[in-house]
């Protein structure tokens, strides 16, 4: 699928703008039949290589929104649940749209002719769309991706009910995926305090520590689904044993569809404690700060 743009690059035009090119009605008209200009509703249409979402958001009177935008952005949404839209509150006349479709009645500071919203505007209908957890993960996603950035999520958090604002707490653009995110809440609630990308000495970095010796990987298809990387894993699991370290690879499907396997399995594991004592903290660099203490909500 074709890249979808920020909201400055998304835009649709009307008759009057391919009119002042010199384009004359016929001439549009052909260029919609060749293909080379689609259009959306009646006197607006879209180059050629706009991306088919934003071009089913336009022709249901809306623009991508919230989740289906981010996703389209590259950042992590846990479950796509059909296809979300912004729609102006007085918007009338609108087509019918199929029963997937998501709308959001609200305004926009984006320009009329934009096919998306702002990221930020997403975001913040991303957080009341999503279960607290999920959202949290979005939005390290965004942050960890450059979207966003500590002053916007602010002014995210800003428009957004008193009641999120413990979520902006738990937010850390440290994690590099989603589920390394999913991982982190669940050990919350575990009460550890994992490190996130940790580096350690003949190792290398690592997706989360938690007290000291148990290293957390959360593995996915997309990064180890190859011969080489498995033995690149081997080795730095071997490397890291005979530090004293325990590695424990996650499954992100089963992150992602079995939390409540996963959170036993890191019960259990935890309550084992390391098989050596070590006091391997002299051994480890640490990139930025420990996460913070706050609370998840339930």
């Amino acid at each position: 699928m074709p890249r979808v743009p920020a909201a400055d690059e998304a835009t649709a035009l009307t008759t009057r703008d391919l009119r002042e090119t010199g384009l004359t009605k016929r001439q549009i008209a052909e260029a919609v039949g060749r293909g080379d200009l689609i259009r959306l509703r009646l006197g607006r249409y879209a180059p050629a290589h706009t991306a088919d979402e934003l071009v089913e958001a336009a022709r249901w009177g809306g623009r991508l929104d919230c989740i289906s935008l981010l996703a389209a952005r590259g950042v992590f949404v846990h479950t796509r649940t059909g296809t979300h839209i912004q729609v102006d509150p007085h918007a009338t006349r609108l087509p019918p749209r199929p029963a997937s479709v998501r709308c959001h009645w609200r305004p926009t500071a984006v320009p009329p002719a934009s096919l998306v919203v702002d990221v930020r505007e997403a975001l913040a209908q991303a957080v009341i769309c999503q279960p607290p957890r999920h959202a949290i993960a979005t939005i390290d996603s965004a942050w960890h991706l450059g979207l966003v950035d500590r002053q916007d999520l602010d002014a995210i958090f800003a428009r957004l009910p008193a009641a999120f604002a413990v979520l902006r707490d738990l937010s850390d653009p440290r994690s590099e995926s989603g589920t390394e995110t999913l991982v982190r809440l669940l050990l919350r609630t575990l009460g550890h305090r994992p490190e996130l990308q940790v580096r350690i000495d003949g190792v290398g970095r690592v997706d989360l520590l938690v007290d000291g010796w148990l290293i957390i990987e959360c593995d996915s298809r997309e990064f180890h689904a190859e011969w080489a990387a498995q033995v690149r894993d081997r080795r730095r699991d071997a490397a890291a044993l005979a530090r004293g370290y325990v590695t424990l690879r996650l499954v992100a499907a089963d992150v992602l569809s079995r939390p409540d396997v996963v959170r036993a399995q890191l019960e259990q594991v935890l309550g084992h404690g390391p098989a050596v004592p070590r006091s391997g903290a002299s051994r480890l660099v640490r990139r930025d700060r420990s996460d913070s203490g706050s609370v998840l909500p339930g």
